[in-house]
């Protein structure tokens, strides 16, 4: 019979600590219907596992760091093809899942610490650049690219998501808690969609396309504009939140 330790840490089976996960589970509100039905239910899975063979958040972090950086060194150092695509996406979506894990695992164990936060915060924001980077490598290495402006387009996006990740983050860290109560309101279904394009997630399905230069641009191309357009909506929002007078 599963147990909790004097830390209030979870102790039992997988199979235990898998319906244990399922019934912590963050709120789905302002999460795309990728990361809810796909990443999450990923991430528990693994973590579930982490928890059976004894891995604690912070090796779950690493072991995320460490798929995600194979994929992305091999955007930047291997020719691309179909078959690299594959392997890419498969590293970026099983880093993705373990980032997931990480969170999931401290719950379970009775909660993070601000440490393993940071860890967390420094692997997501080094992930960022990096994949950016390495497909600025990759257009100038590999790529029979129309102009050079093409380029460029790394480098904004990387800007671009940079600030995305950032302001988000530093919204949540600078909202007034403990305003007035609000009624609770499920997680809307067209906010989930509508997130889809900027959810790392769909993000990392773009690397499939890695065999077909051109449709791999155009995508690529489109996505920086999904993540423009964000930036101004949100960014502005995140803005008018934090200028608002706080009530006591």
């Amino acid at each position: 019979m599963p147990s909790t330790t004097r830390a209030g840490a979870f102790s039992g089976g997988f199979r235990a600590a898998l319906s244990a996960l399922r019934a912590a589970q963050k709120t789905s509100k302002g999460v795309s219907l990728y990361s809810r039905y796909v990443n999450r239910p990923l991430g528990r899975v693994l973590a579930a596992a982490a928890h059976r063979v004894g891995l604690t958040p912070n090796l779950v972090t690493l072991a995320s760091a460490v798929c995600s950086f194979a994929g992305i060194a091999a955007v930047a150092l291997v020719r691309p093809s179909w078959g690299l695509g594959v392997a890419v996406w498969g590293a970026l979506v099983a880093g993705f899942a373990l980032d997931s894990a990480d969170g999931q695992l401290a719950r379970l164990r009775g909660g993070g610490s601000p440490a393993g936060e940071w860890l967390d915060h420094v692997v997501d924001c080094a992930k960022i650049v990096a994949v950016h980077a390495a497909v600025l490598i990759s257009f100038h290495r590999f790529g029979e690219l129309p102009g050079e402006g093409w380029l460029v387009l790394p480098l904004a996006f990387q800007l671009v998501a940079v600030l995305v990740f950032f302001g988000g983050l530093l919204t949540d860290k600078l909202r007034p808690r403990g305003g007035p109560a609000r009624a609770a309101r499920p997680p809307s279904r067209w906010r989930a969609v509508a997130l889809l394009p900027v959810d790392y997630g769909v993000f990392c399905l773009l690397f499939l396309l890695l065999g077909g230069p051109e449709l791999f641009r155009a995508a690529y191309a489109a996505l920086f504009g999904c993540y423009a357009l964000f930036l101004v909506a949100f960014g502005g929002k995140w803005f008018r939140e934090l200028s608002a007078p706080t009530r006591a």
